[in-house]
């Protein structure tokens, strides 16, 4: 996979079912970054990865001398680095707002992953639950603005999109009568920066969405 006909040339390590990869290539596409992307599968790591990342962990991004490997941190790299279109808010006050959301996704939401994909079904359904019920109580935020408690598409759209788009994976359902939600996943999910970022596993798995 690679994204052609960009502003730069840089490399970007990433899984194909990664949502923290996800969502690194989020930013690259929305703001029509040159990039090669190289897809690893974590039973066969590059070498090359594993000298440049002692965590070898995904995603990881090489931009001539600069190594980043912390999926917050790339994207805020790629945002400062190419300004245009800004992911964050200008004022200092809604940029720190727009971190501490951040942090809190990162932490009621991705931090579930691995209980998500776990084979322990007692884990597993425990972290169903936490997920379902944590995007159900901020269920008002997505109905308050056109993006996600900004006017503007944010690096907190392109943490969410990564997660939403993997629930019938995950085995999470939102009810239908939240329809607040599904039209912002509706709007999402056909965002031209989103489907470009996605995988071809992402297009395979998930064919049939309703939203794709």
């Amino acid at each position: 996979m690679a994204l052609t006909n960009r502003k730069s040339v840089m490399t970007l390590y990433t899984g194909s079912n990664c949502p923290l990869s996800h969502r690194a290539r989020i930013v690259l596409t929305e703001k029509n970054i040159a990039a090669e992307i190289i897809e690893v599968h974590q039973d066969k790591i590059p070498e090359d990865l594993m000298t440049i990342n002692p965590y070898c962990t995904l995603p990881t991004i090489v931009d001539r001398d600069l190594v980043l490997y912390n999926s917050k941190i790339i994207m805020e790299y790629l945002d400062e680095r190419f300004p245009h279109p800004p992911l964050m808010p200008v004022d200092p006050v809604s940029r720190a707002q727009t971190r501490l959301m951040l942090y809190r996704i990162d932490r009621d939401w991705y931090s579930l992953l691995a209980d998500l994909d776990s084979t322990h079904l007692e884990r597993k359904i425990k972290a169903q639950k936490s997920l379902r019920d944590s995007i159900l109580a901020i269920a008002d935020f997505f109905d308050q603005k056109p993006f996600f408690m900004s006017e503007d598409f944010s690096l907190l759209d392109c943490s969410v999109a990564p997660l939403l788009w993997r629930l019938p994976q995950y085995g999470v359902e939102i009810p239908k009568h939240t329809k607040a939600i599904y039209k912002y996943m509706e709007k999402l999910f056909n965002r031209r920066s989103f489907q470009e970022s996605l995988s071809e596993f992402d297009r395979d798995t998930f064919k049939e969405h309703v939203f794709a």
